[in-house]
């Protein structure tokens, strides 16, 4: 399946939306329809709710592919909270053109509760909850008891719950969430991402006791073999082709 060619325009929600929607490409929709219906049934059997998508290096694309799977689940009608635990490097305020002047950083820090923070994305079932200011201590908020709280709170309250999270072999962010989590999707770029730098990612989530969910790659041609094939024997393959005029972080 082909893709459209990245820009260094920032694609906004309301441009990516409109592609799961009736104008849409068949590829994008049929995409993220195998991609929703596999979640939907390995979180079924999954711990909790809570779905943690990050990857193996920066400039795959993990952000962007992550808010279109929490608007594509949303589309379902069910209850879907995208969270943007990347407080050093935020984006899903850009994409979704919110303010982030409090966010995670802030409700974890006991400045504002988490009503004040959340924002509906239109008229859809999607919540969104930015990153915030950046603090001095990431790492710590996430591994925190104050988070393990809020997503126990957001699990009685939400049907699927999405985290944006940094790339796994830059810092140790997502890591220290993979035990409050139900499990995590990796997103890979096709001729970028390494099969060495994605065997290392795997690896460092089961060395933490985490569940791979499964493989997103993007920039998939049709001529060529995605990295999911090789990889079939460690866990399920999903892929996503989407049309982004986005530079992926």
């Amino acid at each position: 399946m082909q893709i459209g060619k990245r820009s260094k325009k920032l694609q906004t929600a309301d441009e990516f939306s409109s592609q799961l929607g009736k104008h849409s490409g068949f590829q994008v929709e049929e995409a993220y329809k195998i991609i929703r219906t596999n979640l939907l049934f390995t979180l079924a059997s999954a711990k909790n709710n809570v779905l943690l998508v990050s990857s193996a290096e920066s400039g795959a694309g993990k952000s962007i592919t992550c808010a279109n799977m929490a608007l594509s689940m949303a589309e379902t009608g069910s209850n879907v909270l995208l969270v943007d635990a990347d407080m050093r490097k935020p984006v899903q305020n850009r994409i979704f053109a919110l303010p982030n002047q409090n966010g995670l950083s802030t409700i974890l820090s006991g400045v504002v509760a988490l009503d004040e923070t959340k924002t509906t994305y239109k008229k859809t079932s999607l919540d969104i909850v930015t990153a915030g200011p950046t603090p001095p201590n990431p790492v710590e908020l996430l591994s925190s008891t104050q988070m393990e709280i809020l997503l126990q709170k957001l699990s009685e309250q939400y049907d699927y719950i999405f985290i944006d999270t940094p790339p796994i072999s830059v810092l140790s962010d997502a890591l220290v969430l993979e035990s409050k989590v139900g499990g995590t999707v990796l997103i890979a770029r096709q001729n970028q991402t390494t099969y060495d730098a994605l065997q290392n990612t795997v690896s460092r989530i089961k060395q933490v006791g985490g569940t791979l969910l499964g493989v997103i790659v993007n920039d998939v041609q049709q001529r060529e073999k995605p990295y999911g094939y090789y990889y079939s024997n460690y866990y399920s393959n999903y892929y996503s082709n989407y049309y982004s005029n986005y530079e992926n972080k």
